[in-house]
């Protein structure tokens, strides 16, 4: 972000000002630059604080206070009013700490502090109204919390980056710190810091692409979610203050079919209209006993509506093609949450009428951009269009309706319904169909009437699809396959999908070398031996966990996120909960690896065998035989 740095104070500042907020010096005394990004981190004991910040060039700034030694406040004061911080839960935790520092707080009345957010839950508006203080907007910060997919702690967040050191709090933080302790947490701090500039690298993208956004909308949107984001936006273009929605528990109401969707011969609608909906005590809404068990089967496949997607119930599959009998095309639908609120025609009752014009306004704006390469536009775009739906089922949003939430997935699973019966009544078989997409095989020669039908679809519903073609599906079960494409690429999911961060989720790593394996396998016809034991990289067969309480291995404390790999050592062991002694899952005969070599090196230990085991395994779960 651009400040203004004032050659009176030698401060900067990022808000609009004729003059220096802090000195009173006139603004054509300053000069305006862009703000370094530096990571912030604080720790907090009872006779020691420290809030700590590193550059991308790696040159650390310290500030401590304990006994004998008071905060450089002038000195911490100028760093940060030049800087632009990047944070891991800042704006819940850090920025107030610092803010209660600046404010003369000592050692002890900073840990209570602490413990008040910490193990009270106390949010930062509370925060600064139970200690007197004002909301420190002069600080320029990014918090990444928001930003990254999930929920999980900073150490969990570095295993799935892969970053070189996980590392938990080394001293408990009740003790009283010494000068050896001070060392300690000075190296652990910075180790924080390291991640938390992974973290940014990471997601530098959309941390950009938020900047473009906030300065569109006039609003910080840096440390927002997509779902944030989209209702920041909404809040900003209804103008005024938009009261929320209360709807009480236990409130019952019908899903509404639209004009068009219509069955040949599933009794579906007839289930739906006797069916209600509730609203459950988390806001949500559940359906009926009835509705829950009830499985449809249309051809040789059987389905299983719900609340969060329509699911095929294979098990174990797998299919393929030939040149002679069948080919199978993947459809999904385009952009089917968005489009489904626009054909659904919701309207959260917050918001009302307005909801359509603004949303629809998005929607078509979208479209223009990126049929015309605007990417920066398209994708920020598609930022607040599926942001939007997931606050549909959100007690705490503007956007809250548990019945529109029920009347765009049930819709959405519904139309996927109608596609599904009538392709099979035209003698094309679906092998598979989950939440936007299905899978299709259809014999030789009747193609045309596969694409005639889904054609057909997309002119009743308003919905628009992309195909794929593949030579082959292998399933697990609906949600975790691997379908390998005409181009020899693969499409994966589930358990069988690399652990890459995706909108909404972020899987730990967990032998990825086994991906590899079984991709190359059916691509290639690669016996799996030779993919795992051709790999060099230790990222490829490390395990990733959160631990509740701390896992021990081999009696030594690794803290509450623990990595490690799977060993032929005579010392090999699992890795149990430091509070019952129970083993953590799969972690049978492994070493733990917190710290990964520079090199990235496998171990001299490691137990290929096991990866080779669990491959087959996996492998043989999707259907695969010999």
């Amino acid at each position: 972000m651009k400040i203004s740095h004032c050659e009176g104070c030698d401060r900067g500042y990022h808000i609009d000002s004729p003059t220096c907020p802090w000195c009173g010096t006139p603004q054509f005394m300053s000069y305006t630059h862009d703000a370094p990004l530096r990571a912030c981190d604080t720790e907090c004991y009872p006779n020691y604080w420290l809030c700590m910040f590193k550059d991308v060039v790696g040159v650390t700034h310290s500030f401590q206070m304990f006994p004998g030694h008071p905060l450089d406040r002038e000195g911490l004061t100028r760093l940060i009013s030049l800087s632009t911080l990047i944070t891991f839960n800042g704006n819940h935790y850090d920025l107030p700490m610092i803010a209660y520092a600046l404010a003369g707080a000592d050692n002890a009345q900073l840990k209570a502090a602490s413990d008040a957010i910490i193990q009270q839950n106390l949010q930062p508006w509370e925060f600064y109204k139970a200690f007197g203080l004002n909301q420190q907007y002069w600080i320029d910060c990014i918090d990444l919390i928001e930003v990254m997919p999930g929920r999980a702690s900073l150490k969990i967040y570095g295993g799935k980056m892969h970053s070189r050191k996980i590392q938990d709090l080394p001293i408990e933080p009740h003790h009283l710190i010494d000068l050896f302790g001070r060392t300690i947490l000075r190296d652990y701090c910075e180790n924080d810091l390291d991640t938390t500039w992974d973290s940014y690298k990471m997601f530098e993208t959309q941390v950009k692409l938020r900047e473009q956004m906030s300065a569109e909308y006039g609003l910080d949107l840096r440390s927002k979610s997509d779902a944030q984001i989209a209702e920041a936006i909404m809040k900003k273009l209804l103008g005024g203050k938009v009261e929320r929605v209360e709807v009480p528990i236990g409130t019952q109401f019908y899903y509404r079919p639209p004009a068009w969707l219509k069955f040949q011969n599933l009794k579906l609608l007839e289930l739906l209209a006797r069916s209600p909906f509730t609203v459950t005590r988390s806001g949500g809404a559940e359906g009926t006993p009835e509705l829950d068990k009830t499985h449809i089967k249309i051809g040789s496949t059987t389905y299983k509506m719900g609340v969060g997607g329509l699911h095929s119930q294979e098990s174990g599959a797998t299919h393929s093609t030939d040149d002679h009998m069948f080919t199978l095309q993947d459809v999904d639908v385009a952009s089917y949450y968005p489009t489904l609120i626009l054909v659904t025609g919701i309207n959260p009752p917050a918001i009302g009428a307005r909801f359509q014009e603004i949303y629809r306004s998005w929607y078509e704006r979208r479209l223009k951009a990126k049929h015309a390469g605007d990417k920066k536009t398209a994708d920020s775009l598609k930022t607040v269009l599926n942001g939007t739906f997931g606050k549909l089922g959100s007690i705490w949003s503007i956007f809250y309706a548990p019945s529109e939430f029920i009347q765009v997935t049930i819709t959405g699973q519904l139309a996927l319904l109608m596609l599904i019966e009538m392709l099979e009544l035209s003698g094309v078989s679906v092998v598979s169909g989950n939440t936007d997409g299905i899978v299709i095989r259809c014999p030789i020669g009747r193609e045309w009437v596969r694409d005639a039908v889904v054609e057909w679809w997309r002119q009743t519903t308003g919905f628009e699809t992309e195909a794929v073609e593949y030579r082959a599906i292998c399933s697990r079960d609906v949600n975790n396959y691997v379908a390998v494409k005409k181009d020899g690429k693969t499409k994966n999911k589930g358990a069988y999908a690399h652990p890459v961060p995706v909108a909404t989720s972020w899987p730990n790593p967990t032998g990825e070398v086994c991906i590899d394996a079984i991709e190359a396998y059916l691509t290639r016809g690669t016996p799996i031996p030779d993919t795992v034991r051709a790999c060099a990289d230790v990222r490829k067969f490390v395990h990733l966990r959160a631990v509740k309480g701390g896992g021990m291995w081999n009696g030594e404390f690794l803290g509450k996120a623990v990595r490690w790999y799977y060993s032929s050592a005579p010392d090999a062991a699992e890795i149990v909960y430091k509070t019952n002694g129970n083993k953590v899952a799969t972690s049978d005969k492994c070493r733990p690896i917190m710290e990964l070599p520079e090199d990235y090196s496998v171990p001299a230990d490691l137990d290929y065998d096991r990866y080779i085991a669990d491959a087959r395994a996996a492998l043989a779960d999707l259907g695969v035989q010999g």
